[in-house]
């Protein structure tokens, strides 16, 4: 009931923009039905008036809790180590510089590990949707993050290209905490 748009159009355009941020829905609707729109919408939880101050409360620290373990992530392949609350990459414990976007590059692809990325998919998760750039910027991306982690870039075994299809991580070795 807000004005112009309602609560389910927002939490729509929020999930079709990518956004991963946790939605709690308070509001005066309280069928059945539309509480499971709003959750099937992409609504993590769904309240109804009238609420208690230390119910929201606990809600809003649940989801909070349960969004943070995502943000924890730890993954290693071979001799590196990245670490997500850091946003830091380690070869054998020692820091690896990486740009921003090669990060966003490298923890795509481990999230991802083991299937198939086009070019499109990554312009979209690591660029962001409304950025007009070719395809090849990726290709390019891609080339400078296997200098700092491939053994030989030229023959790669972490990043590999398919051709026609776009990229893979390689899953083998790949393994998260």
């Amino acid at each position: 009931m807000l004005p112009k748009k309602d609560g389910f159009e927002v939490c729509r355009h929020l999930r079709l923009e990518g956004v991963k941020a946790p939605i709690l829905m308070l509001t005066a609707r309280g069928q059945e039905s539309e509480k499971v729109i709003g959750l099937e919408l992409g609504a993590d939880d769904y309240v109804t008036k009238p609420y208690g101050p230390r119910e929201l409360r606990a809600r809003i620290k649940a989801l909070l809790r349960r969004a943070g373990e995502d943000e924890r992530k730890i993954y290693h392949f071979g001799e590196f180590e990245l670490d997500t609350a850091r946003c830091q990459l380690r070869r054998a414990g020692t820091v690896v510089d990486l740009k921003p976007l090669e990060y966003r590059l490298l923890a795509t692809f481990l999230k991802r590990a083991g299937r198939v990325l086009t070019r499109q998919q990554l312009l979209d998760e690591v660029w962001g949707r409304d950025v007009s750039i070719t395809e090849r910027v990726v290709d390019n991306q891609v080339t400078n993050l296997r200098k700092k982690i491939e053994p030989d870039p030229d023959r790669p075994r972490h990043i590999v290209s398919l051709r026609g299809l776009g990229y893979r991580f390689d899953a083998e070795g790949v393994t998260e905490r």
